[in-house]
C-alpha cells in the first residue's frame, strides 16, 4: 500500500513539473510578445526593462529566503560574471531577433541553448559527451539552417544569426550556472547577479540615447518583465517537482504558443523551410528525451 501511495505521489509531482513547464513556456511566449507589441525601440531599452523586472522580483526572493547578495566563494566571482556576460548577449539577441523575425522562428532558434549547453559542459567541465548527443547536437544545428536560410549577400539573415547566437549564449550561460550552482551559488542570488549585472550594462545605452515612449510601450515592457520572471519563476518550480529527464521536453510547447499567437496578433506565416527545421529540432529534443528516460530506467533497475 505504501508503495502505491508513493507511486501516486512521484506521478502527482511529475503532472506538476509538466504543467509548470508548460506554463513557463506560455509565460516567454507571452514575453516575446509584449517585446514586439512594445514597437520601435532599441533591444538594449526593452531588454533594461525587462532585466529591471527581474531584478526587483529577485531581490525580493533574496530577502524573503534570507540568502546574502555576495558569493559563496570569490573562486566563484568569474562564473558570475562570465554567466551574466553571456546572459546578457543572449538576451539581447533573441530581443533582436524577437522584433525582426517571425516569433516562432526566433522561440525555435533560441531553443538551441540546451544543446549547445550540453557541448560546453562536454568543452569547459568535462563532463561526458555520447556519440548520440554529438548527434543530436548535428542534428539541431541541420535544423537551425532551415529556419535561418543563411545569406551572405546581404542583410537579411543578420536577425536569424542573432538568434542563433543568442542561443549560444544562452547554452554558454547555463553551462556557467551549472558550474556556479555545483560550487554552492544559491539560484535566487545568481538570477539577481545576472539581472543586475545586465541591468547596468544597458542603463548606459538609455541615458546615451533616450528615446520617448508612450504609456503604452511602458506598460508592454512592464508586462515583459513580469511573464519573463513568471516564466523564470515557474521553470524553475517546475525542476523541483520533477527530473529535467522526465519534463524537459515540454518546454519546447512554447513554439506553439508563439506560432498561434504570431499568427493571430502579427499575421506571421513560417514558411515551408522552417517547419523543416522546427520538425528537425523537435525531433532531436524528443530523441535526447526517449533516451535519457530509457538510460534513468536502466539505472534504476
Amino acid at each position: 500500500m505504501n508503495a502505491v501511495k508513493q507511486k501516486d505521489h512521484r506521478i502527482s509531482r511529475r503532472t506538476r513539473g509538466v504543467l509548470l513547464i508548460i506554463t513557463s513556456a506560455f509565460c516567454f511566449a507571452l514575453m516575446s510578445t509584449f517585446v514586439r507589441l512594445a514597437g520601435d525601440l532599441p533591444s538594449t531599452h526593452k531588454a533594461f526593462f525587462r532585466n529591471l523586472v527581474a531584478l526587483i522580483f529577485a531581490l525580493i526572493i533574496l530577502r524573503k529566503e534570507r540568502i546574502p547578495f555576495r558569493p559563496q566563494s570569490r573562486s566563484n566571482l568569474s562564473a558570475l560574471i562570465l554567466r551574466s556576460a553571456l546572459g546578457t548577449l543572449g538576451i539581447l539577441g533573441n530581443f533582436y531577433a524577437v522584433d525582426h523575425l517571425l516569433l516562432a522562428d526566433a522561440s525555435m532558434l533560441n531553443k538551441l541553448s540546451p544543446f549547445f549547453a550540453v557541448l560546453f559542459s562536454y568543452l569547459f567541465l568535462k563532463e561526458k559527451l555520447t556519440p548520440f548527443q554529438a548527434l543530436t547536437i548535428a542534428a539541431a544545428f541541420v535544423g537551425s539552417l532551415f529556419v535561418i536560410k543563411p545569406s551572405f549577400t546581404d542583410l537579411s539573415s543578420l536577425p536569424a544569426f542573432a538568434a542563433f547566437g543568442g542561443g549560444v549564449c544562452a547554452g554558454a550561460a547555463y553551462t556557467a550556472v551549472r558550474y556556479a550552482g555545483s560550487r554552492g551559488e544559491k539560484g535566487p542570488f545568481i538570477v539577481a547577479f545576472f539581472s543586475g549585472f545586465s541591468t547596468v550594462c544597458f542603463l548606459p545605452f538609455l541615458i546615451a540615447d533616450p528615446q520617448p515612449m508612450s504609456a503604452g510601450q511602458v506598460a508592454f515592457l512592464i508586462a515583459a518583465g513580469l511573464a519573463a520572471a513568471g516564466g523564470q519563476f515557474t521553470i524553475t518550480a517546475a525542476y523541483t517537482c520533477a527530473p529535467a529527464k522526465e519534463i524537459s521536453v515540454y518546454d519546447y510547447t512554447q513554439l506553439i504558443f508563439t506560432t498561434l499567437i504570431g499568427f493571430t496578433l502579427f499575421g506571421d506565416k513560417p514558411d515551408v523551410y522552417s517547419f523543416i527545421g522546427y520538425a528537425v529540432i523537435l525531433s532531436a529534443a524528443v530523441a535526447s528525451f526517449i533516451r535519457e528516460r530509457k538510460r534513468a530506467a536502466t539505472e534504476e533497475r
